[in-house]
């Protein structure tokens, strides 16, 4: 079968052809630019706990110490000269990892380049996309023309996306939401290694807010909320912020500091009317954009990536499944907009500043904790999305107990016992294309595996596991939060809780996972003479062939005259006439032809 064609070759495009390698899919990578990523201080990236263990379990890298990342010990906000909130990161309470760019995006590339299933086409820019009924043909020009069969395409090309265009989808939303100054330097300053939000600080062009945020090695990331329209930042006003910056953090002297680099980044508020055309896909910047307020988009596009490669990859080992494919805009689309809406209502009353709402008592802390939840991953604005409406969701029965993990969110890391008897992490064991089902007994740790593993409700257990329809993995916790003795957790590939049963139910357990994997839907589609869903469009997304948009309503809550449908950038030129015998085996190169054998560009 064709490989997948991943359009892109940022953190999420070579995200997700790892993952899709991981379930043993190969992918081609189309990268536009040289392979090599431009070295940035200044753009990073904040990841939560199972974005970064994510990251960490396809490149075999540990991010976080000295030299790659930082882990926050804690975060403060203040306002003018109080201290209004502290927090500090523990165990209990994981911090968020913060790396450049590069960084990830190097560590991503190295475990690449380690994989044989997956291939990096360098100086390939997709201008052409045409879709049948057995799979894609995408052509890229650079320093060769060349000719790309596919199975099926995902667009992780970012804001500018071609990939959006060609499937013409509309991209609504809100243009320069936020706008920050960004500078990122190495520094001393008095609270190493916890993060800060200083909301109207009581300088001399202080500005609105400023954030700074540990880097490793000693380094700062610094951003200064600007005005929506009209400030222009040269490098002279930006030394002059960040002395006056730094002496106001340091007591009124400006301590030494080595500039490292510096920018402008524009926050946009956007959503992709839909997020998969037949057997084309959008993910990442490419799907949506936000960031204001603290949220973090680079984090939602990895989420995207785990959750559409175990989707793709059973589809593409056991043949399309609509269900468990339209499952994936149903779930992370809703999710996004979800995080969006949350940011655009709280917009006015964090930003408008005047009127009276801002004498409220108790307001400016209500603020300054909705701000920390963006910027540390808590809350409506922060915390990660949960499935709970998803359509691969299980019927409710009695036998369905409470946790502390809602059904459809994301489980707990907690210690389990894997089938040949180690101790290992819950997300170790993600990824790998099983489910997992979790079995929480206390005492396994006191007793040998030897007595406890064929005594109980493990045997009735381990049966009704083997019988499931999909291959499973049998792990046992010592305890789970939330979970009584002999609770049973399915969980999804990706990590997100399907269900907890009380005991063995194994008629019940199997129906969730019939539920999960879309099986229940593909059943009761065969049974009415077969199911349609977004897959069973097929035609070119190139143009106005490709249907009306579809898909829930706006998230943003922009009013009209603040809204489009598409970029602030302009459009990429974009062709679709390729060739009628487009090869049927991926990729070939040459020009438009006679079919030639070897390599691509």
């Amino acid at each position: 079968m064709d490989p997948v064609i991943v359009v892109g070759a940022g953190p999420v495009g070579l995200t997700l052809a790892l993952a899709l390698a991981r379930h043993s899919v190969p992918t081609v990578v189309l990268d536009e630019g040289p392979g090599k990523d431009e070295q940035r201080p200044a753009r990073t990236a904040v990841l939560r706990e199972d974005t970064t263990a994510l990251v960490e379990r396809l490149t075999a890298h540990s991010f976080g110490d000295v030299e790659t990342g930082a882990r926050w010990t804690g975060w403060r906000s203040m306002r003018r000269k109080q201290v209004m909130r502290e927090l500090t990161f523990s165990d209990e309470l994981p911090s968020p990892l913060h790396v450049p760019q590069h960084e990830l995006t190097g560590a991503l590339r190295a475990a690449i380049a380690d994989e044989r299933l997956v291939k990096i086409a360098v100086e390939s820019k997709l201008d052409a996309l045409e879709q049948d009924a057995s799979g894609l043909t995408a052509h890229t020009r650079g320093l060769k023309d060349t000719w790309w069969r596919g199975s099926y395409l995902v667009g992780c090309d970012g804001p500018r996306s071609t990939v959006r265009k060609l499937l013409d989808v509309r991209f609504p939303g809100r243009t320069a939401v936020e706008r920050h100054a960004v500078a990122a330097l190495r520094t001393e300053l008095p609270w190493p290694g916890q993060a800060l939000l200083h909301r109207s600080p009581p300088w001399r062009g202080g500005g609105a807010e400023v954030t700074g945020r540990p880097l490793a090695d000693g380094a700062w990331r610094i951003d200064w909320l600007l005005p929506p329209r009209g400030e222009l930042v040269t490098p002279d006003v930006l030394v002059t912020r960040i002395r006056e910056t730094l002496a106001g953090w340091c007591g009124g002297a400006t301590p030494a500091y080595e500039l490292l680099d510096t920018g402008v980044h524009t926050v946009h508020h956007r959503l992709a009317r839909r997020w998969r055309v037949g057997r084309a896909f959008l993910a990442g910047d490419a799907a949506h954009l936000l960031g204001a307020l603290g949220t973090h988009g680079l984090d939602e596009g990895l989420r995207d990536a785990d959750n559409l490669a175990w989707k793709l990859a059973l589809a593409w080992h056991h043949g399309p499944r609509e269900a468990l494919l339209d499952s994936y805009q149903a779930e992370r689309r809703g999710a996004v907009s979800g995080r969006l809406r949350a940011a655009d209502q709280a917009l006015p009353a964090l930003r408008g500043g005047k009127g009276l709402r801002a004498y409220v008592p108790g307001t400016a802390r209500g603020q300054d904790a909705l701000l920390m939840d963006g910027h540390v991953g808590n809350g409506q604005l922060g915390g990660p999305g949960r499935y709970a409406d998803s359509p691969l969701a299980p019927e409710s029965s009695d036998s369905v107990v409470a946790v502390d993990t809602e059904l459809g969110g994301p489980v707990t890391d907690v210690g389990v016992t894997a089938p040949d008897g180690t101790f290992v992490r819950l997300r170790d064991r993600l990824g790998r294309g099983h489910l997992l089902v979790v079995l929480v007994a206390p005492g396994t740790v006191v007793w040998e595996r030897r007595h406890w593993v064929t005594a109980g409700i493990m045997p009735r257990l381990a049966a009704a596991v083997t019988a499931l329809p999909h291959p499973a993995e049998l792990l046992v916790a010592e305890a789970y939060p939330g979970a009584a003795a002999h609770s049973v957790l399915l969980v999804r590939p990706d990590g997100h809780l399907v269900t907890a049963l009380s005991g063995v139910r194994p008629a019940e357990l199997y129906a969730a996972a019939e539920a999960a994997l879309g099986e229940a839907a593909l059943r009761e589609g065969a049974g009415k003479g077969g199911a349609g869903g977004s897959g069973a469009d097929s035609r070119s997304g190139s143009g106005p062939g490709s249907g009306p948009d579809s898909g829930p309503g706006e998230a943003s809550g922009a009013s009209p005259e603040h809204m489009s449908d598409s970029g602030s950038d302009a459009p990429t030129r974009a062709s679709s006439n390729s060739p009628a015998n487009a090869p049927s085996n991926a990729p070939t190169s040459g020009k438009r032809g006679p079919k030639k054998s070897g390599g691509s560009s």
